[in-house]
Parts: C-alpha cells; sequence; structure tokens
C-alpha cells in the first residue's frame, strides 16, 4: 500500500533504484531491462541540473540565521530523514531541521544512536520571522513528520504519534500496540494506514475487524521467538475520528513503505505475462476491482496524485522512460520522458491534488552505464520539477541544494500556488498561477 511522504507517499518511490540496499557511501542498482525489452534503438534521455529555478523566487529567507547547517556528505546515499519543508497555510511555514548535539539517554535504553533532535520553527511569510519554536526528540531517522489538513501534522514519538498545530503546541495522537514502523495517507488526508510490528497473538484489540493470527505460519512462529520480529499489523483508519475501517496482519518479512491508496481504498499490483502490471484495487469498505493492465518493461512505481488520478513512473517498451497520469477510470491524461538517469524520485502533491513536485538525484551518467554501484562522486545533483496535475504542463524547475536524498526540501501549499524549496543556503518561495481544474468527470 501506498507513501506516501512514500513513504508512504509512506509518496512516489523509486523508477528503479528506490529500493536500492545501501552500503556505506554508495548504493546497489538493481537489474536493469533486458536488452530485447529494451531494444537500443530507444534515445536515451540525460536529464541536466538547472543552473538556477525558473521562474525565479518571489522572496527568500536565509537558513543559516534560523540554524539549519548543511548535513555531511556522510548522509548521502542513505535516505534519512533530516529535514521537513512544509507548509502550514499559504502564509506559514514549518521548517524543521535536525540539529547536532548530545543527546540524554532514558533509562533501560541500550543506544540512542538512530535518535535525533529537531529543531522545529514556524516561519511567517514573506519576512521569514521566527512565530514560535520548538525542539523534538525522534527515535530514528525515518520519515518523522507528516501534514495534516487545518495546519495540524503528525510527529512520529517512540510509542507511535503525536499531533502538532501551528502554534506548535503537541498531544498524543496515536499509540500501538507493537512497534511503529510507517505511515500512509491518502492525498487528501482522510484515511491513514498505519503499520506495526506486533506479537502475533494479542495483536487485535477487542470489537476492532480483521482476522485474529492464532496459527501463524512458519515465518510467523519464527518471528515470535526472542529477539525476533512479529506480525505486520495495518490499520486503516479515518484521520479526523481514529475510526479503524480495516485491518490486516500477515508475516514479517521485509514488506516496504509503498502501499499506494485514496480515501477509499488501495492499490495491489502483480506482474502479468511479458511486459504487464495487472493493477487491482482492494477497497477498505470491502471488495476490490481490477484496474487494467499497465506495460513496462521495469517495475512500477505508482502514487495517487488524487482520489481520481494515478501517476506511474515506467518503462516504457518503445519511448524509454516516462511518467504517466491516468483517471482510475483507465483515461490516460497525459505522459511525459523522463530522464534515464534520475534515481530516488519523491513526490510532494498539493492537498487539492492539483500541483505535484517531482525530486529526483540525477546521476552523470544513464543507469545502464553503472554495473552494480553507485557512490557520491557519480551524482550530478539534485533538482525539482512542478507539474500541473491535470494535463502535466511544467510550471517549476530548479536545483535543490544541499542534496537532500530522504527528502523534506520540497513544499506546495495547500491551493498549489507557492512552492517553498531549500536551496543555495536559504528558503525559496516561488508564487504561481492558479492550477487548472481537475479533468471533467473526475
Amino acid at each position: 500500500m501506498i507513501v506516501e511522504r512514500v513513504r508512504t507517499l509512506p509518496g512516489l518511490t523509486g523508477l528503479l533504484l528506490a529500493a536500492a540496499s545501501i552500503v556505506g557511501a554508495q548504493t546497489a542498482l538493481p537489474p536493469m531491462p533486458s536488452n530485447a525489452d529494451f531494444p537500443p534503438k530507444i534515445p536515451k534521455t540525460l536529464d541536466q541540473v538547472p543552473g538556477n529555478p525558473s521562474p525565479p523566487p518571489v522572496f527568500t529567507i536565509p537558513a543559516g540565521p534560523l540554524g539549519f547547517a548543511i548535513p555531511g556528505e556522510h548522509y548521502l546515499l542513505r535516505r534519512e530523514s533530516l529535514v521537513s519543508l512544509d507548509f502550514l497555510d499559504e502564509d506559514r511555514i514549518l521548517f524543521t531541521f535536525r540539529t547536532p548535539g548530545l543527546l540524554e539517554r532514558d533509562s533501560g535504553e541500550s543506544s540512542v544512536e538512530q535518535k535525533q533532535q529537531i529543531q522545529a520553527l514556524v516561519l511567517s511569510l514573506p519576512s521569514g520571522k521566527v512565530e514560535f519554536r520548538a525542539t523534538w526528540t525522534v527515535p530514528d531517522r525515518s520519515r518523522y513528520l507528516w501534514m495534516l489538513n487545518d495546519g495540524h501534522f503528525l510527529v512520529r514519538v517512540p510509542d507511535g504519534l503525536d499531533e502538532g498545530d501551528a502554534k506548535l503546541q503537541m498531544k498524543p495522537y496515536l499509540r500501538q500496540p507493537g512497534r511503529l514502523l510507517w505511515i500512509e495517507m491518502d492525498p487528501g488526508k482522510q484515511v491513514m494506514i498505519a503499520n506495526s510490528l506486533e506479537p502475533a497473538t494479542g495483536s487485535q484489540a477487542p470489537g476492532e475487524p480483521g482476522s485474529v493470527v492464532t496459527e501463524p505460519p512458519a515465518a510467523a512462529r519464527d518471528a515470535q521467538k526472542p529477539g525476533a520480529q512479529g506480525v505486520l499489523v495495518s490499520r486503516a483508519e479515518k484521520v479526523a475520528s481514529g475510526e479503524v475501517m480495516h485491518v490486516s496482519r500477515t508475516p514479517w518479512t521485509n514488506q516496504t513503505a509503498d502501499w499506494p491508496m485514496n480515501s477509499q481504498g488501495y492499490l495491489e499490483n502483480s506482474h502479468g505475462k511479458g511486459n504487464q502490471w495487472l493493477l487491482k484495487m482492494k477497497y477498505f469498505a470491502g471488495g476490490d476491482r481490477w484496474l487494467g493492465p499497465i506495460r513496462s518493461t521495469c517495475p512500477l512505481s505508482y502514487s495517487f496524485v488524487s482520489d481520481w488520478e494515478l501517476l506511474f513512473s515506467l518503462c516504457d517498451p518503445v519511448g524509454g522512460w516516462e511518467l504517466r497520469a491516468r483517471l482510475t477510470r483507465d483515461v490516460v491524461l497525459w505522459e511525459t520522458r523522463t530522464g534515464m538517469n534520475a534515481m530516488f524520485p519523491l513526490l510532494e502533491i498539493s492537498s487539492n491534488g492539483l500541483r505535484v513536485a517531482r525530486e529526483t538525484l540525477l546521476l552523470k551518467r544513464t543507469v545502464d552505464r553503472y554495473k552494480r554501484l553507485v557512490g557520491v562522486d557519480d551524482l550530478q545533483g539534485q533538482m525539482v520539477k512542478v507539474f500541473n496535475a491535470a494535463n502535466g504542463r511544467m510550471v517549476l524547475e530548479s536545483p535543490l541544494a544541499p542534496i537532500l536524498d530522504g527528502g523534506g526540501n520540497v513544499a506546495l501549499s495547500p491551493s498549489g500556488r507557492r512552492v517553498a524549496i531549500l536551496n543555495a543556503g536559504a528558503i525559496e518561495v516561488f508564487q504561481l498561477p492558479s492550477p487548472p481544474p481537475p479533468p471533467d468527470g473526475h
């Protein structure tokens, strides 16, 4: 299911490289499509990091005086979440970032290596004045912040999630029986899927929907041994009320934070014959529906942009790498080619579903020129492109510096008319025309 953030979604996760394993300062490449599936005659498109944003920002807020320091190079290619830049509304930004320093160890705690101290600032626009300030401690270096509607947000804490508001006042929001792994939300922030590791027995609350794992298979039984992992429990619940709509329990193997969802359900895909991928919509209320096959010579990556629109990242057997937007009723809205030197794509989506920002790391050469590992010296840089969701027209492209492969350096306002990025030591804010409305009959 979805990320967003991937996390979620969690956002849109990687085309070919998002699931790459990390080895020190290098990252492994997955297998490329075979020459038979990806003919040499296809022109190899390279993206280039632009020298300057287009259009230029309407105002800039220096990040150094706010206490932000550029992370060291050793953080590159680790996909760690070190920054989160988010709009609370059209005129206020929540800027949070890791701050170095020693962390206190709680009684009985064996290690604090993965904990982070986060500085949180509410900035008014356009002045950049700090309205409110707070310091948080988050339990690891995974994504730690997710925006809700109406200026509220969720923050990961050791035993679940807390909810914050525009004054940085916090209160408990979600506590799970086990260890919270990740969450996903639909683009409209109406429904959330919370994924946690829990014991195979006793993971179901009284009256909670879903099946109880009474006789787990061998993998789940092994997971109950001392020091082992347990069962993955995924709860879909309404964000506003906390009502649990759907629960699934599966033996823990190596699931990822990539469960694309809208407010009605989530998508599953399976590999069909040849280069066909089959998509099935599974509804929280019960039942499912096939959405039709998609052709791609590499594994599909996809995310909901809104309740009615999906954005795919795929390898077309004739046209090369591309983004394709389509409705859930199997109508293609637009297509555009993408660079074959991109890795770690991430999506940010305006809460009205009308604008999409896609950021990527760019390699100096096409992915097929690298045998197994990519290192820091192979990176050209990082960039972002902002599109209209309805027609695919690009309205902004810009470099991103420093490189933050865990994301968090791009934000879209609720209306989609403002974009904020972290670039060149500052928060740059752009004013864009109003996005076009969603397609008729969505």
